[in-house]
């Protein structure tokens, strides 16, 4: 093939990329304002510190596809660069270090106050419902990553997976007090989803931009 024609096809290539991973950007905002509305009202409701918590991570997903869809949004416009990739990645690991703080904090709160939430089948429900949809958006988005050379792609297919991962923390919680009464299990698993968004928000701070001939 010719050096045009193979510029050509990887044009095209990355312009599908593009279109793909903005479609999966739409789903993730969509999908996550409604869940953090869930989430948090029930939480509320309830009084359970991990329901509230994972709640505000749909919030801090909700904003890592905003800072993400600005990053496509400028590819389109201007092309892509490793500078608006590497703004947005840091965007990312920001709102997940806001996470980490305040759920830390609310959780270790309630420990102390010894602060006994009521069960919450609406949050047992989201929960489940959370972990049949998040992986399989995750795994989309990232094979999108590679394509794109973008680090703020695989940035925010991680928070989607943090999003099944704190899923499955906060269902272990609330069944766990559910079942057996056990009114600590909502504020331990408040301080498992802080524990993981810390780590996340670290990895992410310090990862290095994906090699991309197409990003200067």
């Amino acid at each position: 093939m010719a050096i045009g024609q193979a510029a050509t096809a990887a044009g095209l290539d990355r312009a599908l990329a593009v279109r793909r991973a903005t479609l999966l950007n739409r789903a993730t905002i969509g999908w996550n304002v409604v869940e953090g509305v869930v989430a948090v009202s029930a939480g509320v409701a309830a009084g359970s510190v991990s329901l509230v918590g994972f709640g505000i991570d749909s919030g801090v997903e909700v904003s890592a596809a905003l800072a993400l869809a600005w990053r496509l949004h400028r590819e389109r416009r201007d092309g892509c660069t490793q500078d608006d990739d590497r703004r947005a990645t840091r965007l990312i690991a920001l709102a997940l270090a806001g996470l980490a703080v305040y759920v830390a904090v609310e959780s270790i709160r309630d420990l102390v106050a010894g602060s006994q939430p009521q069960t919450s089948r609406v949050g047992i429900v989201l929960a489940l419902l959370s972990l049949a949809v998040m992986p399989g958006l995750a795994r989309a988005k990232r094979r999108l990553a590679p394509a794109l050379g973008s680090r703020a792609v695989e940035a925010d297919a991680a928070q989607t997976d943090l999003c099944a991962l704190l899923s499955a923390v906060l269902l272990v919680g609330l069944a766990a007090h559910a079942l057996f009464g056990w009114w600590w299990a909502d504020p331990v698993a408040g301080l498992g989803i802080a524990a993981v968004a810390a780590v996340q928000a670290v990895r992410t701070w310090r990862a290095d931009s994906l090699a991309d001939t197409c990003c200067d």
